[in-house]
């Protein structure tokens, strides 16, 4: 197969993971930026659950 351009770097990456945007993108809210105050407890549900998680866990082998 012959190529008829070499790619760029975001055209490799698009045909690697795909179009990235709008809905998709995770957007970073700033403290008082319309963010709920539920965020705070789904955080800390979050992080309980991670500490769980890591508590189950066998003790690795030494």
């Amino acid at each position: 197969m012959q190529r008829l351009r070499p790619l760029n770097e975001q055209e490799c990456y698009l045909r690697c993971y795909g179009w990235v945007g709008g809905d998709d993108a995770v957007r970073v809210m700033r403290p008082g930026e319309d963010a709920p105050e539920a965020a705070a407890v789904l955080t800390e549900r979050i992080r309980l659950a991670f500490e769980a998680l890591l508590d189950e866990r066998e003790p690795e082998a030494a």
